[in-house]
C-alpha cells in the first residue's frame, strides 16, 4: 500500500511536475481559453501532459484547476461548471496516477490545484473573507471527490486569500494541505515580500496558524533568488517546503512573454535549493518535462 505524502516526506524529496498552462497553448489552447474546459473536451491531451511529467520522474502533479474557482470561472460564463471541471480534473490525474504508478515502480500523488481568484477581499474589494472562503470551499470538496490526495495552494500573494482557501480545505476534507506564495526580492537583496507586502516570517507564521501541513513558494522569481525564500521559512518553520520555481526570470520577447533558462541551466542551483531546506522541488512557469527530468536524476542521485 502506498505510503501517505507527509510519511514519505520524512524519508526522501518528493518532485513535483512543472508547468501546465504552456504545455496546453503548445497543444493548441487558445488565447483567453479557459483550461479547465480541456478536463471535459479534451481529456487526452490533459492526460498527455501529465503522463509526460510523470515519465521524465515527477512524484508528484498538480491538477489542471489553477483557475477553477467560481470567481474565475465566471469571468468565462462557466461558474456554475466549477464542480463538474474541478472533479473531471481530479478524476482522470487520478486514474493515469493509479495505472503508472505499478509501471514507473514508485508511489505517485495527485495535488488538487487551487490558485487565486483574481480578485481582492475587502476592504479592498466587495468580496468578504466568508465569500472567498465558500469558493474555495467548492472548489477542495470537487477535488477530494475526484480523488486527489492533497491540495496545493498556490501563486497566491494576498495571506487572507491563501488563509481562506487553508480552511476552506480544513473545513471540507481531512487532505493535506500545501499553501504556497509568490514572493519577491527586496531592494536589498535580503528579504523578500509578496506584491501585496507579506513577508516571508508572516507567511509562514499566519498560515502554520490556518492549518496548512506544507508551506511553499513558487512562480515569481528564477531557482537562484528561490534559495534565499527557502532559507527563511526553513529558519521560521519546521514543516515540509515546496519549491516551484520558474525556468528563469521573465522576459518580453516580440511581445511574448519568455522563460529562457534551460533545464541544465535550472539545475545548477538545485543543490543549494535542497541544502536550503526544499522537501518538494518542481517547475513553475517556463519548465518542461526536460526540466523535470534533470531535477529527478539529480534529487535521486543525491538520495535524501
Amino acid at each position: 500500500m502506498p505510503l501517505p505524502l507527509l510519511t514519505l516526506l520524512k524519508s526522501r524529496i518528493l518532485v513535483c511536475d512543472g508547468a501546465m498552462g504552456s504545455m496546453l497553448l503548445a497543444r493548441g489552447l487558445k488565447s483567453g481559453e479557459c483550461p479547465e474546459t480541456w478536463n471535459l473536451a479534451r481529456q487526452a491531451d490533459v492526460q498527455a501532459i501529465h503522463r509526460a511529467y510523470l515519465e521524465a520522474g515527477a512524484d508528484i502533479i498538480l491538477t489542471n484547476t489553477f483557475g477553477g474557482n467560481r470567481f474565475t470561472l465566471k469571468g468565462h460564463g462557466l461558474d456554475s461548471r466549477a464542480a463538474d471541471l474541478n472533479r473531471a480534473g481530479a478524476q482522470f490525474a487520478r486514474t493515469l496516477a493509479q495505472d503508472l504508478a505499478g509501471t514507473l515502480g514508485r508511489d505517485l500523488f495527485v495535488l488538487g490545484d487551487i490558485g487565486p481568484t483574481g480578485r481582492f477581499m475587502a476592504p479592498l474589494g466587495m468580496d468578504t473573507f466568508e465569500d472567498f472562503l465558500a469558493v474555495f470551499k467548492e472548489q477542495a470538496a470537487a477535488l477530494a471527490e475526484g480523488g486527489v490526495d492533497g491540495l496545493v495552494i498556490e501563486t497566491m500573494t494576498s495571506v487572507e486569500e491563501v488563509e481562506a482557501a487553508v480552511k476552506a480545505a480544513r473545513a471540507t476534507t481531512q487532505l493535506p494541505v500545501v499553501a504556497s506564495m509568490t514572493f519577491q526580492q527586496d531592494a536589498d537583496g535580503k528579504n523578500y515580500h509578496t506584491i501585496m507586502g507579506v513577508d516571508v516570517r508572516t507567511m509562514v507564521k499566519r498560515l502554520c496558524d490556518a492549518g496548512a501541513d506544507i508551506l511553499g513558494t513558487n512562480c515569481g522569481q528564477g531557482i537562484e533568488q528561490m534559495i534565499g525564500v527557502v532559507r527563511q521559512m526553513r529558519a521560521a518553520t519546521d514543516l515540509p517546503i515546496l519549491v516551484e520555481p520558474n525556468a528563469g526570470l521573465p522576459r518580453l520577447s516580440q511581445g511574448r512573454t519568455v522563460y529562457a533558462q534551460t533545464p541544465e541551466e535550472m539545475v545548477r542551483s538545485l543543490d543549494a535549493l535542497l541544502d536550503a531546506g526544499a522537501n518538494i522541488v518542481g517547475g513553475c512557469c517556463g519548465t518542461t518535462p526536460a526540466h523535470i527530468r534533470l531535477i529527478a536524476e539529480r534529487v535521486r542521485a543525491r538520495g535524501r
